[in-house]
């Protein structure tokens, strides 16, 4: 398909939405997605989310514990912890840092914490990825982003960050929504609801090849691979998911 049939059906889409895009012009859809939908709408997807990935998640942070600091103590720093779906996941005892662009998650996030109190919470911080100079660098040994980083404003100034915030030896786990095959069909479609999909999910950008931007960073170690998550009617099945060790 061409670039003008991409462009025509982004007009009938955004003709669909514009009501949202309305809102957006008068300045009232951000405050409100950021307050009331977007949190409510992720716990909602949180919940579908994880009953399709609990395996993976499972067998990708099986080794968490291996990379707890000489002392014994685990510290993890999770980036965009939203309603902490990955509480479920961490080993007994470990030490969490919650960091969030969003301050507004904090029932969904007060409940995921109470059925995980297997974990201890040192604190909550309001913090973007790509700016997370409250956290000393060297200080953490795991770092964990799950579907976050589609919606960065910086990809590659995130990773730094994280690289700088790691110990070395410490550990980055990711499972993230990206870009289909350009080739396929299922990469058209991310290309026409690109922008209101943007608009509608708090930046959610539909089409980052973010494979790429950690194959290029500067890890020690990259263990990746491509999945599909099947989530009906929705543009963002294929995710990658692993770890890298700085």
């Amino acid at each position: 398909m061409t670039e003008p049939s991409i462009l025509f059906l982004r007009a009938c889409l955004a003709l669909l939405a514009m009501p949202i895009y309305l809102l957006s012009f008068l300045g009232i859809w951000e405050p409100f997605c950021k307050k009331i939908f977007f949190p409510f709408f992720l716990e909602k997807l949180s919940a579908v989310h994880e009953s399709k990935v609990k395996k993976q998640k499972q067998e990708l942070f099986h080794n968490l514990p291996n990379f707890k600091s000489p002392s014994g103590e685990l510290k993890l720093l999770e980036i965009g912890t939203g309603c902490g779906p990955n509480f479920q996941f961490y080993p007994p005892g470990c030490r969490v840092t919650c960091t969030d662009i969003n301050p507004n998650f904090q029932q969904g996030l007060s409940r995921s914490m109470n059925k995980n109190q297997h974990v201890q919470y040192e604190r909550f911080l309001v913090a973007a990825g790509e700016d997370l100079h409250q956290v000393p660098s060297g200080s953490v040994d795991a770092v964990v982003c799950t579907l976050v980083l589609c919606s960065v404003q910086d990809v590659n100034g995130t990773l730094r960050e994280v690289l700088r915030v790691l110990r070395p030896g410490g550990v980055f786990y990711f499972l993230e929504h990206v870009a289909a095959d350009r080739s396929s069909w299922r990469y058209f479609w991310q290309q026409v609801c690109y922008p209101t999909w943007k608009l509608v999910f708090a930046g959610c950008c539909l089409t980052r090849e973010i494979w790429k931007n950690l194959e290029q960073a500067n890890f020690s170690e990259l263990s990746l691979r491509h999945t599909s998550v099947a989530l009906p009617w929705t543009p963002i099945k294929p995710h990658i998911i692993g770890y890298a060790v700085k």
